[in-house]
């Protein structure tokens, strides 16, 4: 018999290390949610980029028929690019049947209603359909583009709202 009753027991040992793999249940969920945020993020950045995109656009647009006009100093273009400008824009944020049938002083008024205000109707706007019915307008020295195109820019860059049928 041993004389020692501790003797036969094995030494004390350290537990395993705690591994990195596989993580917890709240690591887990913790990155599912950083996953989804992320997917979200993606997803509303690239709507928003999207929607500005015609915006920037027209308004890079709009800055070239500034600088042909500097250029060149043709009036008559400039008015007819403006216009040209707006309607495309208009054909592509409402619908084709709102805007493609309309001229003169009801291409106006679509305008103000649109973009808000009367500058269209009762400001500079109204060269858009007057400069077509006046051939000395392309002499003419006096006239002003700034205020024109400050008023398209103001257009292009108001956010579309659907009329509303009474």
């Amino acid at each position: 018999m041993n004389p020692d009753p501790l003797s036969g027991l094995r030494d004390w040992h350290l537990p395993d290390p705690v591994s990195w793999w596989p993580p917890a249940p709240g690591w887990w969920l913790l990155a599912g949610l950083l996953l989804a945020g992320v997917w979200f993020a993606i997803r509303w950045w690239r709507r928003w980029r999207r929607q500005g995109a015609g915006t920037r656009l027209a308004l890079r647009e709009l800055a070239g028929l500034n600088a042909a006009l500097t250029t060149d100093g043709d009036a008559r273009r400039f008015v007819a690019g403006v216009s040209q400008l707006l309607r495309r824009l208009a054909l592509v944020r409402f619908p084709r049947e709102q805007v493609a049938g309309l001229s003169g002083s009801d291409w106006l008024t679509f305008l103000d209603a649109t973009g808000g205000g009367t500058g269209f109707t009762q400001g500079p706007g109204r060269i858009l359909v007057e400069s077509a019915y006046r051939p000395e307008f392309a002499h003419e020295s006096g006239f002003d583009p700034q205020p024109l195109s400050r008023l398209a820019a103001r257009w292009i860059q108001t956010k579309p709202r659907p009329e509303r049928n009474a």
